[in-house]
């Protein structure tokens, strides 16, 4: 992945930006244009596109809604059906809808649909750290929407999926497990979207694969949330706040330690597919000339 400079990008760092970059760079860079685009981070290219960036922060606002929809509603149904569900159940929903989500809008956000993901990425220079307030409070939109959802549609049931330490678990034990479910998450997030791996759309199922495992030997712990956005957005609304800090820094933790573990893998950055895998490909509107 191309290094980002910063985060002044083409706003504040002089680089041209919009649909017409490329033209742009080839008037006053004959030379070895090639190069000079390809050092350019795509954020840096259409940030001030705003009908363009609107459509990435709805793609995290809709992706989320549909994860916690899934994630917290599991609980909150198997409580309501007496069982109907089952645990199995419970920590596959929501790993095959992150699965979904990937393959139908990851080309237009990323599909990050975690504050951790689009932390990670911006750890790793591979995504604009001015991107990153509006994604996470796009994400924290979301969680909380579907929330409300669950809470008119069943009450407060089951604390509406509330991520806790499990019956028998204490709170240490929660918190370890947060980081250390956390740590391979964000390891196979940046590790499928390297471009060490190249891997493509099948990233989607190697990061849904290690969601519904996290979820099946983990789960009855911590509730295996690996996301900030998932326990906040029930808490919220449920009001069930004490255990929430495990599920805030347990992840931040983790999402620190596979930084560091992908910089010792795989060197800074993630190449070209990690910037496509953090940015999503979706292209500025194309202006026609008659």
């Amino acid at each position: 992945m191309p290094a980002s400079t910063g985060d002044g990008g083409s706003a504040s760092g002089g680089r041209p930006s919009g649909p017409n970059v490329e033209a742009l760079v080839r008037a006053r860079h004959p030379a070895p244009v090639a190069d000079l685009l390809e050092r350019e981070p795509i954020w840096a290219r259409d940030f001030d596109n705003l009908s363009f960036e609107w459509r990435r922060l709805f793609s995290e606002l809709f992706g989320t809604f549909l994860l916690v929809l899934a994630g917290a509603g599991a609980g909150v149904l198997d409580t309501t059906t007496r069982g109907a569900i089952g645990r199995a159940a419970g920590v596959t929903a929501p790993a095959l809808t992150v699965l979904a989500v990937i393959l139908f809008m990851g080309a237009v956000s990323g599909a990050h649909l975690n504050p951790v993901a689009t932390l990670s990425f911006a750890l790793r220079r591979d995504f604009g750290w001015r991107r990153v307030p509006g994604y996470v409070l796009a994400q924290l939109a979301g969680a909380l929407l579907a929330a409300l959802v669950l809470r008119a549609l069943f009450g407060t049931t089951a604390h509406l999926g509330t991520t806790l330490p499990g019956t028998g678990f204490g709170p240490g034990q929660a918190f370890v497990i947060e980081a250390v479910l956390t740590l391979g998450l964000v390891s196979t997030i940046l590790g499928t979207a390297s471009s060490a791996q190249n891997i493509g759309v099948l990233s989607a199922f190697g990061v849904a694969a290690y969601v519904a495992l996290a979820g099946l030997w983990a789960g009855p712990v911590s509730g295996a949330s690996m996301n900030p956005a998932r326990s906040v957005g029930p808490a919220l609304v449920s009001g069930h706040l004490s255990d929430l800090w495990i599920y805030l820094t347990a992840p931040l933790l983790g999402t620190l330690a596979a930084v560091g573990v992908a910089h010792i893998l795989r060197g800074p950055g993630g190449g070209p597919s990690g910037s496509r895998a953090a940015q999503g490909t979706l292209k500025p509107p194309t202006t026609h000339t008659s």
